[in-house]
């Protein structure tokens, strides 16, 4: 009898296998067929279209890397017994859309454009087998794909500790992997500076290295008293937007202002209310840090002693962006506005007359002031600004992005006021979070687990239909001051990272945990195969629940 049980289950695991496609994020609609394609030495990657060519030579790389296999690429082979890559009109309103369809005797997909065919790619990957042979045996089905929403987006924080350009390449074929398309690459803060501005080497020179860093989570146990930093060069810089450009992701820098801004000033103290190091700083200024002047800050937190609104600081920027605009194509740049203490400029003389002049309510219309001044230069240069909520204090710039942290609050109110929101409240979205209650690594606190992170809609509900087609999207930020190697930042975006693409791609009528659960099992077989370090948080029960 027990025998006779055991075949039964084994029965009904492997029929609800054979009907489930193990796709991340779920297609729009899929239709399992019956029987395989086999892909081996003799297929050839056809490429009918021009524009091709990165999706191409991406997969051939894929099968190289992780099966040995060696598939040419053409423009003249013929479709049969071979992957066809090519164009199709599929009228779908937001780009990236896609066909997949594997039968018998091929391979083909369709895109909208060349992205929709990468995408395409990304899903055929995921049918490959898990093992290393030659000869790789894929099911045959049919997709009909689309994304959700046009920002789908992953953040990281390479201020509060600083990872080598291989990583960064590696974090962009992760989201590449997701089918996700935004890399928001988190540049200059307090505790270091990492961009190479020519015009300013003592950004690099000093603001790029710290004397120490706090140990344990804040206020911490002590202080590694060791000099610990670095900066990424702008051909490196060029280097990985490229990677990132050639996976479709697009790279949106981010240059902290007016606050967090303690490694710019401890290079450039003019730039400060305070500038001169032998005047007394005012009681407050250096709170949560040093009192001894101005220094690239050893510990986290909110500092507050931040970008004077001088002409010296506006033309200081000025040119810190006009090099950041050679770098980064995208029509983005991200500003911050966020955690902008006023003690600084309630202090200081200079401030209070501007105030005046300007005929500004207070200190958050002095912000608001700043940030545009900021957002003018930019719009003149082509570019639109982000803003981190706080942007929306004492008047929101007139083209400016939201993107809502502290909750779903700023978004909702950006959205009615027609500006465009990303939506990456903490709740669901901040990746620092721990994912488990039994966490016995060192985090910044919180708790999200991949079953929250799924349950999460981007559309508040607070929003009208009209209000709503203003949310583009949303993405996961990952601040990493308890993140101090490559391995933990792996460990705390997955499994979550797989969900929210699915948040982020999926229609939301058609999202379904119990489903998205099985298809996990095989990521979390996806994530051994490429080596990928992540959370076991999901299969400890005490974790099993939306928190």
């Amino acid at each position: 009898m027990k025998h006779c049980l055991l075949i039964i289950c084994l029965f009904c695991t492997l029929s609800v296998f054979s009907q489930d496609s193990p796709i991340i994020p779920q297609p729009l609609e899929l239709k399992m067929g019956q029987g395989n394609f086999l892909v081996n030495s003799k297929t050839v990657i056809v490429t009918k279209g021009g524009g091709l060519d990165k999706s191409a030579k991406f997969l051939q790389a894929y099968l190289k890397k992780m099966y040995g296999l060696v598939l040419p690429i053409s423009t003249t082979a013929n479709n049969n017994g071979n992957i066809v890559l090519s164009y199709a009109r599929l009228d779908y309103p937001i780009a990236g859309a896609y066909h997949l369809e594997v039968k018998n005797n091929g391979v083909v997909i369709e895109g909208d454009n060349e992205t929709g065919v990468f995408y395409g790619v990304q899903s055929l990957i995921q049918l490959f087998p898990f093992a290393k042979t030659n000869i790789l045996a894929i099911p045959q089905l049919w997709v009909k794909d689309q994304p959700r929403f046009a920002y789908r987006g992953m953040h990281l924080d390479v201020a509060r500790h600083f990872f080598p350009v291989e990583f960064l390449k590696k974090y962009i074929d992760f989201i590449a992997m997701h089918k996700m398309n935004t890399f928001h690459w988190h540049l200059t803060e307090d505790q270091g500076w990492r961009i190479e501005i020519k015009k300013y080497p003592k950004l690099t020179s000093v603001g790029a290295y710290r004397n120490g860093t706090t140990i344990g989570r804040y206020p911490g146990t002590g202080n590694t008293n060791t000099r610990y930093g670095g900066y990424y060069t702008q051909t490196q810089i060029r280097e990985i937007v490229k990677y990132a450009a050639d996976r479709y992701v697009e790279v949106i820098p981010e240059i902290e202002l007016p606050g967090h801004s303690s490694a710019a000033i401890a290079a450039y103290p003019e730039l400060s209310c305070f500038p001169d190091s032998s005047t007394k700083v005012p009681a407050k200024i250096a709170w949560n840090g040093s009192t001894k002047g101005k220094q690239v800050q050893q510990t986290w937190g909110v500092f507050e002693d931040v970008f004077a609104p001088t002409e010296t600081t506006f033309k200081f920027l000025e040119n810190v962006f006009d090099e950041v605009i050679q770098l980064f194509p995208s029509k983005y740049i991200h500003i911050g506005g966020d955690e902008c203490p006023k003690e600084a400029w309630k202090k200081s003389d200079f401030c209070q007359k501007l105030i005046k002049e300007k005929g500004l309510k207070d200190e958050h219309g002095l912000q608001s002031y700043f940030i545009q001044r900021v957002e003018k230069f930019l719009n003149s240069k082509g570019k639109q600004i982000i803003g981190w909520d706080e942007i929306l204090e004492g008047g929101l710039a007139p083209n400016a992005t939201v993107m809502s942290w502290r909750g779903e609050a700023g978004g909702i109110e950006a959205a009615k006021q027609k500006h465009n929101v990303i939506m990456t409240p903490g709740g669901w979205m901040y990746f620092d979070h721990k994912q488990t209650k039994n966490e016995d690594s060192v985090t910044i606190g919180g708790y999200t687990t991949v079953q929250k992170v799924y349950t999460y809609d981007p559309i508040p509900k607070a929003l009208s239909a009209e209000d709503a087609k203003y949310v583009l999207g949303a993405q996961a930020n990952v601040w990493t001051e308890y993140m101090t190697n490559t391995n933990k930042v792996e460990y705390q975006i997955f499994p979550r990272m797989s969900a929210l693409s699915e948040v982020l791609w999926t229609p939301k009528e058609q999202k379904n945990w119990p489903n998205f659960e099985k298809r996990l099992m095989n990521q979390f077989k996806r994530y051994d195969w490429l080596g990928i370090n992540y959370s076991r948080a999901y299969f400890d029960p005490v974790n099993n629940t939306p928190n």
